[in-house]
């Protein structure tokens, strides 16, 4: 899968001190230099454990806190804004969670190139960039190509999880992932934390909409 287009823009915004710290002094700890080449998650993490990965994880709220209630499954945050990723790595500090780690790059890249096929229990990608402007929709993330990538890194059965509150990207998911033959619609619940993003569009009066693919077996 090659890439040709960014599916978000670099704003990186300000970091303060408590997120520079952490970068300098917690990244060598929880975080994953980005290779070519391929992770070994149970030397990570050491065990052997249902692995998530988190594209997009923000400013890292939502993914500590999914992370605290689930001890007994592993995460890897994507995420290339350097304040966000301070941020997750303090979280993970302060609450001492020892299942995620995180890793400064391109999800699409990250996902394509460490993750192994058929290593993941679940991918979590919410509210990513929705590229409102036609012109730019070529640059939103959910393509059939990134859904193809998507079921050649998901274990038989695991799930992705997708949330967006633009009425077109929602339809565009739900078209693209319905598409894939390789994914079928879950019926199970898509409960998550509420994320900054998803309370933002609420208060704007966007409709959130989530939807739950597995792979199928």
């Amino acid at each position: 899968m090659r890439r040709t287009v960014r599916s978000y823009v670099l704003r990186q915004g300000r970091v303060t001190a408590g997120q520079t710290r952490a970068l300098a002094q917690l990244m060598p700890a929880y975080g994953i230099e980005f290779r070519d080449e391929l992770l070994q998650p149970a030397a990570i993490f050491g065990r052997d454990a249902p692995l998530v990965l988190e594209i997009g994880s923000g400013m890292g709220e939502t993914t500590a806190r999914i992370a605290g209630e689930r001890p007994d499954t592993d995460f890897i945050a994507a995420e290339v804004h350097s304040p966000g990723v301070g941020s997750l790595l303090q979280l993970i500090e302060k609450h001492q969670l020892k299942n995620i780690r995180v890793i400064r790059h391109d999800a699409l890249e990250v996902l394509e190139h460490m993750i192994p096929d058929g290593a993941l229990a679940g991918i979590n990608l919410f509210f990513p960039d929705p590229w409102p402007k036609k012109r730019h929709h070529k640059r939103r993330l959910v393509q059939p190509a990134f859904a193809a990538l998507v079921v050649r890194k998901l274990a038989p059965g695991g799930y992705l999880h997708a949330a967006t509150d633009w009425e077109d990207y929602a339809s565009q998911m739900a078209e693209v992932l319905a598409a894939e033959p390789g994914m079928r619609r879950a019926e199970d619940s898509a409960a998550r934390p509420a994320t900054k993003f998803e309370l933002r569009g609420l208060k704007l009066g966007h409709k959130v909409h989530d939807f739950l693919f597995r792979r199928r077996a």
